[in-house]
Parts: C-alpha cells; sequence; structure tokens
C-alpha cells in the first residue's frame, strides 16, 4: 500500500511538471510578460523561500539575474534580470551602477557545453539580444546558445582586428558592423559601446547586438561585438539567426 501511494505521488509530481512547462510554453506564445512573470513569481520566490532556483536553472539575487532554458532548441539558455528592464531601449541598462549582464550571461555559457556534453570554443559560442521590434517578450533577456557555423567562419577574418573599430560586414544576408574587444566589463559592456553611437532610448530601441569570442579564447583573442539596427542601410534589428538553436557544431566537435 505504501509503495503504491509512492509510486501515486511520483506520478502526480511527474505530470504537473509537464503540465507547468506547458502551461509556461503557452504564456510565453501569448502573453509578452511570460518571462518577467516566470523570474519575478516563481523563480525569485523560490529562491528567496528555499535556497532553489524553482523552473529557472539559476538565480543570483546578488547579482540581480536568473538564467532560465529556453523552450526553444536543445542548448538555448536565457540571461533574465531580476529587476523590471523592458529590453535594450531600457535607460537602466546604462545607469552608472547596472549589473554587468554581458559579462554575466558570458559567464553561463557553461549551461549551453552541459546541455550538449561537448566542450566547444568560445567562438562557437554567442550571445544576443533583439530589438524592441524584433523581440516577442517586455523583460530583458539575453540568448545564450551556439553560433552557426558558417557565421564563425564569416567571422574568423576579424579575429586580429585592432580592438576597438568598427568594421563593416554583410552576414546572413544583413549588414552589420563588427567591433574587436578585449573585454566586455565596464566601459567595454556592449551596452555601453552600442550607445555611443545611439545617445537615446530610441536609437538603442532599434539595435540588436550579438557578441562570441574572437578566437578559440576570449580570454586570449578577445571578443567580437556585432550590431545592427533597423535604422542601418540593410541593416537588422536580430541577430538571432547568426545562433544555432539546433546546435550542429556540437555534432561536429
Amino acid at each position: 500500500m505504501q509503495r503504491g501511494a509512492r509510486c501515486l505521488k511520483r506520478v502526480a509530481a511527474a505530470l504537473g511538471m509537464a503540465l507547468a512547462v506547458a502551461g509556461c510554453a503557452r504564456l510565453a506564445a501569448v502573453d509578452s510578460n511570460a518571462l518577467w512573470k516566470i523570474v519575478d513569481l516563481r523563480c525569485v520566490p523560490s529562491q528567496r523561500a528555499t535556497g532553489t532556483p524553482g523552473q529557472c536553472t539559476v538565480v543570483d539575487l546578488d547579482k540581480r539575474y536568473a538564467i532560465l532554458k529556453d523552450i526553444v532548441g536543445r542548448s538555448q539558455y536565457l540571461l533574465i534580470p531580476t529587476d523590471r528592464v523592458s529590453g535594450i531601449e531600457s535607460p537602466l541598462v546604462l545607469a552608472p551602477h547596472a549589473p554587468n549582464y554581458w559579462s554575466d550571461a558570458w559567464t553561463s555559457r557553461s549551461y549551453v557545453t552541459r546541455s550538449v556534453k561537448r566542450t566547444l570554443a568560445d567562438n562557437q559560442l554567442g550571445l544576443e539580444i533583439n530589438s524592441q521590434f524584433r523581440r516577442t517578450q517586455n523583460q530583458l533577456h539575453i540568448h545564450i546558445d551556439c553560433m552557426r557555423g558558417d557565421i564563425s567562419e564569416a567571422l574568423a577574418q576579424h579575429a586580429k582586428d585592432a580592438p576597438g573599430t568598427w568594421h563593416w560586414d554583410t552576414l546572413n544576408g544583413s549588414r552589420y558592423r563588427i567591433m574587436r574587444v578585449t573585454s566586455i566589463g565596464g566601459a567595454s559592456d556592449p551596452f555601453r559601446i552600442v550607445a555611443r553611437d545611439n545617445p537615446n532610448a530610441d536609437a538603442m530601441a532599434m539595435q540588436t547586438i550579438l557578441v562570441t569570442g574572437a578566437g578559440p579564447s576570449a580570454e586570449k583573442d578577445g571578443w567580437l561585438v556585432v550590431n545592427s539596427g533597423l535604422d542601418a542601410d540593410n541593416g537588422s534589428g536580430s541577430a538571432e539567426g547568426l545562433l544555432d538553436h539546433a546546435c550542429h557544431v556540437a555534432d561536429a566537435s
């Protein structure tokens, strides 16, 4: 009898988890605040109450971000602030003491490699944020996933660019500018780099940013900040297409 009761409890728990995941998928499809609700109403309260992140992979209350496995793709994760931040256009990302979301997202690339059970080079991994007009969610989120192999190959010609200078290139049919940097923190935070030429919220709202390793080791080779905007000639408001949510590069490694 006790064994049967335990079995029923396990089945009920599994069913509850499946319904919760399905519910999140439906919520994200119809609610532009779905990510915020998951983090603010589920993950953060769970972390505070039990020390576990609930539906999230991790919640860092001190650094004010959560990592959530995206429902799309085998290895895609999202970094989501635990503060209410609308997106790339928000002045909060440029505030003097704003969290360094890009550095935290880069550190979190380890969740991608764990998902595919392969060690990937830093130029095979990427971070991306969409413009205000090419996103479905109104809470800032940075995509963390594998790079498309052909895009990594195209970007290889910029691996030795002098740091701090923009170079234009065509990627996936759209025009992007690429800058190699030796840090993605402080003054070299990608939000701050792009904001130098887009000094107001309206201009930032049209921008998309991708960050990837300039070479196999970003610590040695630096990073590439890839930027385009809806206001650029043949520009794009999304660089998400430069990522590969199927992570084919892991199968080739």
